[in-house]
């Protein structure tokens, strides 16, 4: 496809990669509604709480630990190839995934799963960077991280609506027919690019990342999961990952030809960036990942309704993101982000207060404020992300980008979950300490399983009947304990998000970077082509 052909079909390739979006976004928050039907050993596999929580992290891990490697390579072998391949896989692994037959083949499936999504995230932005002109990619990128939004709030809803009407294994194979309409419009919308010149290739930067972000990643959820850090593996592997990614770093600042060129941190409008998307995504991803608990455990609504009370979310994303390129024109960036940080900053005060029941309109509302603040300050950061590094190199900043959302993700749901495991548990022992000496209690080992989370209290007190009714109660209030206290967490960061907004991030909106510029190779910034013939479509 030639760059003309491919100008004329920008709008529709956008729509194509949408739709790869939705379905890997999508998929990874339908899970959340499934937990309870998949622990079910009649509906569903009988998976154990540790299962259930690798079904989740298998994905994540693999997501996490090769997006960098695939960006890099997107750049080197063709953007487009890897999307194909990758949505292959994601769409082979889901129907796998479907028809897992223990918990273990599940947890396996969403692992490969994880693998095709690593090809496909990057490349979507890097596209978008390549094929859209310099004064519409701010408006793409707005509708990129819309449908980002979108899909996170639909998942929810969507695998609420297929449980509630067929079996569990529905939530993955749904993915099927939108992978096959995206690698069908593929070919005629998206065209192929990739760095020209990519100059010698850096293998041993590549090895490094992979087993750095693996084990960072895997220490940040196990820690989480278990709520400590004390124990061998999970030391190991967050130190393990730390000096891993130190040598990294200091391999890529000396070699020639660096796959992640560390001067691009130079410029304030990448490394700002990079830090608030950090910060934000930490403060929010916990909050977002255990409000499902209080929709489904403390309001008590079936998943399909949880899910739909979500769709407000999305609608706040569809309706700012689009809208934020205009705002920065107007205020500049250091205004709009400032003004979205303290939007996000007032909806985790809000959830400081949240109670069981606090009116669902007003809830709704923060809902919408929440996602709306978000995508303000998303939308103009990753805008200067792309636009800081040359089109040769977009699709290592977008894996940058989506590293660090998949890491500060994974931190905020392992640390904020260890913050409610732990002020659940010490708000509910008591409470099963007086269960355990009553008449027809359960046996101790049970009572201890239970105070792991509210869900487990609640399974525990369905078994003992009218028996377990006083154990409802006081869970509902020591989850809402800790969600007050994970929500004070955010707030701090979200306020430290502030800080480096208002000290650091530019007043002004810059240019996008050439090919010919300063950055786009190794130290003497060899090897670059001139113009954006560094990067053409094929």
């Amino acid at each position: 496809m030639d760059a003309q052909t491919a100008y004329r079909r920008r709008w529709g390739g956008l729509a194509v990669l949408v739709i790869c979006l939705l379905v890997i976004v999508a998929d990874n928050t339908i899970l959340n509604v499934a937990l309870r039907v998949l622990s079910d050993p009649v509906q569903g596999l009988g998976a154990s709480q540790s299962q259930l929580a690798w079904a989740i992290n298998s994905y994540t891990l693999v997501f996490a630990g090769l997006l960098f490697t695939f960006g890099v390579l997107g750049d080197r072998w063709g953007r487009r190839r890897l999307l194909m391949l990758g949505l292959a896989v994601f769409g082979a692994a889901s129907a796998l995934s479907a028809y897992s037959q223990s918990p273990e083949q599940l947890v396996l499936a969403r692992a490969v799963m994880g693998f095709g999504a690593s090809m496909v995230m990057p490349q979507t932005l890097s596209i978008i960077t390549n094929v859209f002109p310099a004064e519409e990619r701010a408006r793409a990128i707005g509708i990129w991280a819309g449908s980002v939004g979108m899909a996170m709030a639909i998942g929810p809803w969507a695998g609420g609506l297929l449980l509630e009407n067929f079996w569990w294994g529905s939530i993955f194979l749904i993915n099927v027919p939108f992978v096959v309409l995206g690698l069908a419009l593929m070919l005629v919308l998206i065209p192929d690019s990739r760095d020209e010149d990519p100059g010698r290739p850096d293998v041993l930067g590549v090895l490094l990342s992979v087993p750095g972000l693996v084990l960072l990643i895997y220490g940040i959820i196990t820690a989480g999961e278990r709520a400590s850090l004390a124990d061998w593996d999970v030391f190991g592997a967050l130190i393990g990952g730390v000096a891993v990614l130190a040598l990294f770093l200091v391999h890529e600042s000396r070699t020639p030809s660096p796959s992640l060129d560390v001067r691009f941190f130079r410029d304030p409008r990448f490394s700002v960036s990079i830090a608030i998307v950090m910060v934000l995504f930490f403060s929010m991803a916990g909050i977002i990942f255990f409000l499902s608990f209080y929709w489904q455990s403390v309001r008590e609504f079936s998943p399909f309704v949880a899910g739909l009370l979500v769709l407000p979310a999305a609608l706040g994303q569809m309706i700012m993101a689009p809208l934020s390129p205009t705002l920065v024109r107007w205020a500049g960036p250091r205004v709009v982000a400032a003004v979205g940080v303290l939007g996000v900053c007032s909806c985790f005060l809000f959830f400081t207060r949240l109670e069981v029941d606090t009116p669902l309109p007003l809830i709704i509302g923060f809902f919408f404020l929440q996602a709306g603040a978000m995508a303000v300050v998303l939308t103009p950061a990753t805008n200067a992300i792309m636009s800081s590094v040359p089109p040769g190199r977009a699709g290592a900043a977008s894996a940058v980008q989506n590293t660090v959302r998949q890491v500060g993700t994974a931190m905020g749901v392992a640390v904020l979950g260890a913050v409610i495991s732990f002020r659940y548990r010490a708000g509910i022992t008591p409470v099963l300490e007086r269960a355990a000496e009553g008449e027809g209690a359960a046996d101790p080992g049970e009572l201890r399983s239970a105070g792991e989370s509210i869900e487990a209290t609640m399974a525990l007190a369905r078994r003992m009947g009218e028996e377990g009714r006083v154990l409802v109660a006081p869970a509902k209030e020591a989850f809402l304990s800790g969600l007050h206290t994970a929500a004070t967490v955010s707030l701090c960061f979200g306020l430290v998000g502030l800080v480096v907004v208002l000290v650091w991030m530019p007043r002004e909106a810059g240019g996008h970077r050439a090919a010919d510029e300063p950055g786009e190779r190794g130290p003497a910034g060899s090897g670059s082509s001139g113009g954006t013939g560094a990067d053409s479509p094929r």
